[in-house]
């Protein structure tokens, strides 16, 4: 037994089974044992691939839609650019990257980077060296400025809790232990007021996950944006109403028993982007839509062209590669998904409308 997993065992027997959110929060937090806490996670070294590990295009599309965003908005300045979860910083740089030749907005720009983990924010610092980045440890202590923030495969890993319909009640799902396995369990029938709403298009077993670390954060993030304006790309997997069990864990690159080596693993879940729009009132949200088409709009494939035509045999291959794997309805392009929030009277970031 792992050294997390005795810890986890202990927890049960002292206070009783747990919830998923306080069991992923362990898993993934623990200060010594957790596994953002002391790893990095990205790309083939790691347990899985993000979108900006993949391609620079996908930074690049990003960036010049905030920029674009910014420009529609009036230029304000100074301004917060901001990442929530930035990684190794890959997606800030290339943001930064692509940004540059855009009048003005690097000289208003001061970045911003919500990150909890000390092994990523030295990784941040290497990738974002001579960008000066101010770290915070939540959204809440993110300044009062006009916000442009991306958000690309974090709310997929907070931590959510899961309920089974039984009658006009619900049962928790839970985590408790057999001898000294972890498996999941039910909790008695209870009253969820947070899911009266989804008795209306449930049946009796069906599972719902809902998730309040993220609406506490879309929460905060709206009433910045609707405040103080600016926009937010939550890019994710998901879709817009949560129905059905999606938690699953990650490692290297495979899938694994999420309640088998607590800490060994990524524990992630579709995010429910309906939640998080309803959370970010009274900024408003533009229509989800899907990653492939989002980046197409943006002009992604003519930007792949542009690199294409520069390289040849292997280099030119993984590009292809990498391109269809962010766009192709079959990889990345259609499980993913983007919502943009934005203020009320503000057009929708580019890619969005519509």
């Amino acid at each position: 037994m792992s050294p997390l997993a005795r810890l986890l065992v202990a927890q049960i027997d002292a206070d009783g089974p747990m919830t998923l959110a306080e069991y992923m929060t362990v898993c993934l937090m623990h200060p010594e044992h957790g596994y953002y806490a002391t790893r990095d996670p990205f790309g083939a070294a790691g347990d899985f691939t993000t979108a900006p590990e993949i391609s620079q295009i996908f930074g690049e599309m990003l960036g010049l839609c905030l920029a674009q965003t910014w420009l529609d908005q009036g230029a304000p300045a100074p301004f917060a650019l901001a990442e929530l979860g930035p990684g190794r910083g890959t997606l800030m740089a290339d943001m930064l990257r692509a940004t540059r030749a855009v009048p003005g907005f690097h000289e208003a720009a001061r970045i911003h980077l919500v990150e909890t983990s000390r092994t990523l924010r030295a990784l941040q610092a290497e990738t974002l060296a001579g960008h000066a980045p101010d770290w915070h440890e939540s959204v809440e202590t993110l300044p009062d400025l006009p916000l442009f923030l991306a958000a690309n495969e974090f709310f997929d890993a907070l931590p959510i809790r899961q309920a089974e319909r039984s009658g006009e009640t619900w049962r928790e799902r839970m985590v408790t232990r057999q001898g000294e396995r972890l498996i999941p369990a039910l909790s008695a029938p209870t009253l969820l007021p947070m899911l009266a709403h989804r008795l209306e298009d449930t049946r009796e077993g069906e599972v719902v996950e809902f998730c309040p670390a993220g609406t506490r954060i879309a929460a905060s993030l709206g009433a910045k944006i609707a405040a103080q304006g600016g926009a937010a790309l939550i890019v994710d997997y998901g879709d817009w109403r949560s129905l059905g069990d999606t938690f699953q864990a990650l490692r290297a690159h495979a899938p694994t028993d999420p309640y088998d080596a607590p800490g060994e693993a990524d524990l992630t879940a579709h995010v429910d982007f309906e939640a998080l729009a309803r959370a970010a009132f009274p900024a408003r949200h533009s229509r989800l839509t899907a990653q492939g088409v989002f980046l197409e709009r943006l002009g992604i494939t003519q930007r792949a062209q542009a690199l294409a035509a520069k390289l040849s045999g292997d280099a030119l291959s993984a590009h292809v590669a990498a391109h269809r794997r962010l766009t192709h309805p079959e990889e990345m392009g259609t499980l993913f998904k983007v919502l943009a929030l934005h203020p009320e009277g503000a057009a929708p970031p580019p890619g969005l409308q519509g």
